[in-house]
């Protein structure tokens, strides 16, 4: 696997290093011992899987408040995204900051995002499948979110947002959550 840290201080990049011969390709997808020596967390708790039917379709931007802050490693099983992350971290230099990458089925690229870290993407073709590894369990109570288009952040989507979710239409911008989103995820 080649890690490529992104502008974000933690976040990566991961591509797969195929081995192929005639019958096609064998790659890593994941290891627990390559995850470590770059410094991530390679503990994966949940697995879920996404399936999004419309090309548009927006998910996101969602985190997990400490103490059930989780990483997550994002790939494009099917189809294509654009998948954005945003840190949330007050002590980072890059606070506020966000990084966007293209995965899909063709590339077979992943995301790792860490801890404290919003996280989003946009469907770009229909029938497009993603799968997430989670490093924490999903916990409602610290769920947060905030608005895929907020002014802050100045996201750049490359189409026409077609679906959203009841939940991610009312987040709050970071204006109004800012003094308790830094609070609450200083560490």
């Amino acid at each position: 696997m080649k890690f490529t840290e992104t502008n974000l201080k933690g976040s990566y990049v991961i591509d797969i290093e195929k081995k192929g011969d005639n019958r096609g390709f064998f790659a890593r997808a994941f290891c627990q011992n390559e995850f470590k020596k770059h410094g991530l967390s390679p503990t994966i708790v949940q697995g879920n899987i996404a399936f999004s039917k419309k090309k548009g379709t927006m998910r996101g931007m969602h985190f997990q408040y400490p103490p059930a802050a989780e990483t997550k490693l994002v790939r494009c099983t099917r189809g294509k995204i654009l998948d954005i992350i945003i840190d949330l971290r007050p002590e980072s230099n890059t606070f506020l900051d966000h990084f966007s990458v293209e995965l899909s089925e063709d590339n077979y690229r992943a995301l790792y995002v860490p801890e404290r870290y919003a996280h989003g993407y946009q469907v770009l073709e229909d029938n497009t499948e993603t799968s997430y590894q989670v490093g924490e369990f999903y916990t409602p109570s610290t769920e947060g979110g905030l608005p895929f288009d907020d002014p802050q952040f100045n996201l750049s989507w490359p189409i026409e947002v077609t679906e959203l979710s009841e939940k991610d239409s009312q987040w709050e911008t970071f204006d109004k959550i800012k003094d308790e989103l830094i609070q609450r995820m200083s560490i």
